[in-house]
């Protein structure tokens, strides 16, 4: 076991920062009152929570009342699709690639009797835009489409999507239609890299949480447009603009406030520090090992602005992704084969396989993820490792890949998205939806 630790799955969690520490550390000693309490410790907290709301708010061009906090992004994630629709029934329209806080939830709003969409994308994650237009109906009552990919890192084109919706609302006004329609999106892989002020972006609710962004786990929170009316998950004392009872972590709240206001004072240069590690590291990637490719918006394609900084997700071609994580682990090396959230179960990326990817390809994928301890000396530290390991894994493979003519792995190869090579023979008239990888670009190099 390697005496070295790289950590490179900031994606998943990141370390508290010391700043947030002590902002948070009377709170969980001396000042530990109840906000609701009309005594001397209640109003103590009931401020703190007060100025930390207030934080939040003027970092998102908010209003204090606008801002809920919750227990986590998935809680302020579910508030959202449960709030709007169990209030305002209707439809959602979301996206395949969302993150399970959002699939799951929206599975169990089929469940209740809701109507849902689920909207593509294309080879690099983009959602598509004419397929969300016509998604969206005169039943929509919830878009929700995340602002950045937990997996791939590819940043939505935000203003498309707010505009469809805009056009939308504007045809219902002149109609007399009486439906609202809302534009969500799940901010939390965003929170660190990229613009959040909620009016520039055109949405009506947001999600964030603190674990990405160098603050405490156990908090979130969720920006809720003055004027929108939510149903709660639950019922209680009535905190949270009586959307989310229970005594509140003030601790926690304290904390997420210091780390979002850390995190946008540094967000442009610690983003073009990362841009510039991450652009290294890729290009490396493809200089050192065979038969790998690029997920997500390709720096060299002129797309690495539309990739959040930190963000390298590869599929290595005739490996399996756990394995991989096993060896890197033993190196003293911590990535992730996807959304951490989903790691307890053997299931191929469903990411992977919504950019037209192959069942292979979305086994072998790796997802490393970049944070502002990490240093070019990690970064060629990994690179000297993974020849070796990818070596190592391809001998004991069961499975390799074929290739064609020009170099890339052979369609016939392929049934279907989602589908082992080995069932191919089982389902012969299944057409092939690997629909773009036969167009190899630099960072789709998979020869042998």
């Amino acid at each position: 076991m390697s005496t070295r630790h790289v950590f490179l799955d900031h994606a998943a969690t990141t370390p508290l920062n010391e700043r947030v520490l002590t902002a948070m550390m009377p709170y969980l000693s001396d000042s530990f009152g109840n906000p609701s309490a009309i005594y001397l410790s209640g109003r103590t907290a009931k401020t703190a929570l007060a100025d930390a709301r207030a934080t939040v708010a003027g970092i998102l061009g908010a209003k204090p009342e606008e801002i809920i906090f919750t227990g986590s992004g998935t809680e302020a994630n579910a508030l959202a699709l449960f709030g709007v629709l169990r209030k305002h029934g209707g439809a959602l329209v979301t996206a395949t690639t969302e993150h399970h806080a959002i699939l799951n939830n929206a599975r169990q709003l089929e469940k209740d009797g809701m109507s849902v969409t689920y909207v593509g994308v294309d080879r690099d994650g983009f959602v598509k835009i004419d397929e969300l237009a016509t998604a969206i109906t005169s039943e929509t009552t919830l878009v929700s489409i995340m602002y950045a990919n937990n997996e791939t890192g590819t940043i939505a084109p935000m203003a498309d999507i707010a505009r469809a919706i805009k056009m939308e609302r504007e045809r219902r006004k002149q109609t007399g239609e009486t439906r609202p329609i809302y534009f969500h999106t799940d901010a939390c892989q965003a929170a660190g890299y990229l613009p959040l002020n909620v009016r520039e972006l055109g949405v009506d609710l947001m999600t964030m949480n603190g674990s990405k962004i160098y603050g405490p786990k156990g908090i979130g929170a969720l920006y809720v447009r003055k004027g929108i009316l939510l149903s709660p998950l639950w019922h209680g004392g009535g905190q949270e603009n009586r959307l989310r009872s229970g005594t509140e972590n003030v601790a926690g709240v304290v904390g997420f406030a210091e780390a979002l206001k850390i995190t946008q004072e540094m967000r442009d240069t610690e983003g073009k520090r990362l841009t510039v590690l991450r652009d290294y590291f890729i290009s490396e990637l493809f200089n050192i090992i065979p038969k790998i490719v690029l997920n997500g918006p390709d720096p060299s394609q002129g797309l690495g602005e539309r990739r959040i900084p930190n963000n390298v997700n590869i599929s290595i071609l005739d490996i399996e992704g756990e394995a991989y994580l096993l060896y890197l682990d033993h190196k003293g090396i911590e990535a992730s084969t996807g959304s951490a959230c989903d790691s307890v179960t053997l299931d191929p990326s469903h990411v992977i396989l919504a950019l037209g990817r192959p069942y292979e390809y979305a086994h072998a994928s790796l997802r490393f993820t970049l944070g502002r301890h990490t240093t070019k000396e990690d970064i060629d530290y990994v690179l000297s490792v993974m020849p070796g390991i990818t070596t190592t894994l391809r001998k004991i493979s069961p499975i390799s890949l074929p290739t064609d003519g020009t170099g890339i792995a052979s369609r016939a190869a392929f049934a279907g998205q989602g589908m082992p090579h080995w069932e191919v023979k089982n389902h012969k008239n299944i057409k092939s939806q690997d629909h773009e990888i036969t167009k190899p670009r630099k960072h789709e190099n998979i020869k042998s």
